[in-house]
């Protein structure tokens, strides 16, 4: 029984009591069915066909929904800062006059790759300063014809792996320990990588009442640039869960949350109750069952192609 036979069941009766009335039943008739009609309509106008192509092109990204960790997270702020065990200040072997220099601030450098070049006092025999790690060149105190003294001539720093310095204020001491996962976002960079708390400050600054918790991070890229300021959730627990969506995936429509699911070829609205939920993942306690198909990514694509039928179909 389809849509416009279950609607004839409640009009029809309606109908007779008009045509009982003195009523044209034909008119009754006619009424009754462009009414089932009409709804039928509104039910074509939840549905939005794309094609493969269609979806590929407008970046809509597709995923199962299935079990997903939800974390329970603690969120902090915090700047990324060179691994000071990776950095080395580098000085001349005996005092002399610099001959030559072959590296500026920014330059990458490898492991005994020269820096610059010594006449030394004593011997007048020229030798080499040379790169002690490989790294960048983050400060340089020596130009050509200088006395090297015992000042440092260069600061190399390997920048394959940073630091983040979050501030960790009194109330959350508690919650933060060595070896738990933290996930850092680079603010409108778009940056996101993960990392462990590797140490946490027994004294506190004074300045602003925070103590440092620090996290150690992957930089092979060199995309974690020192002093970029930056926002971190520490994992406090992980909680295993049998459906989760992604949180780029929920849209609101009229006050309600809802996924694109994909059914046959078009996608449909559903409307979802969630339950916990982090920064990445939301649990769904009803409207979304295991293994569908939904709009994970770029959903907004549907609400928007939704928005325009029901403006077509009100004209």
């Amino acid at each position: 029984m389809n849509l416009n036979h279950i609607l004839l069941l409640f009009v029809l009766p309606l109908a007779l009591t008009a045509c009982g009335s003195g009523d044209d039943p034909n008119a009754a008739a006619v009424q009754s069915t462009e009414a089932a009609e009409h709804a039928e309509n509104d039910h074509d106008d939840a549905r939005i066909v794309l094609s493969a192509m269609q979806v590929e092109k407008s970046g809509i990204v597709l995923e199962q929904a299935g079990p997903a960790q939800i974390r329970e997270s603690l969120s902090l702020y915090g700047v990324i800062a060179p691994n000071a065990e990776r950095v080395r200040d580098v000085a001349a072997r005996f005092p002399g006059a610099i001959r030559s220099v072959a590296k500026k601030i920014g330059d990458s450098v490898r492991e005994g790759e020269t820096l610059a070049t010594v006449e030394a006092n004593e011997s007048l025999q020229v030798y080499s300063v040379s790169a002690p790690i490989a790294g960048v060149v983050s400060a340089r105190n020596a130009n050509p014809g200088e006395q090297t003294g015992d000042k440092t001539l260069f600061t190399v720093a390997d920048l394959s792996t940073v630091w983040v310095e979050l501030s960790l204020f009194p109330r959350d001491v508690a919650k933060v320990r060595v070896g738990q996962r933290v996930r850092v976002r680079g603010g409108d960079t778009g940056l996101e990588s993960e990392g462990d708390v590797v140490y946490v400050a027994p004294f506190g600054q004074s300045v602003n009442q925070t103590l440092t918790a620090r996290v150690l991070l992957d930089n092979p890229e060199r995309h974690w640039a020192p002093g970029l300021h930056v926002t971190a959730e520490v994992a406090l627990s992980d909680t295993a869960v049998p459906l989760a969506i992604r949180n780029d995936a929920l849209q609101t429509i009229d006050g309600h949350s809802v996924v694109f699911v994909r059914r046959g070829d078009s996608f449909e609205p559903s409307e979802v109750v969630l339950g916990r939920s982090d920064g990445e993942y939301s649990e769904v306690n009803s409207g979304v069952t295991v293994g569908e198909t939904y709009a994970a990514a770029n959903s907004f694509i549907l609400k928007a192609e939704l928005g325009k039928g029901e403006a077509a179909h009100e004209d």
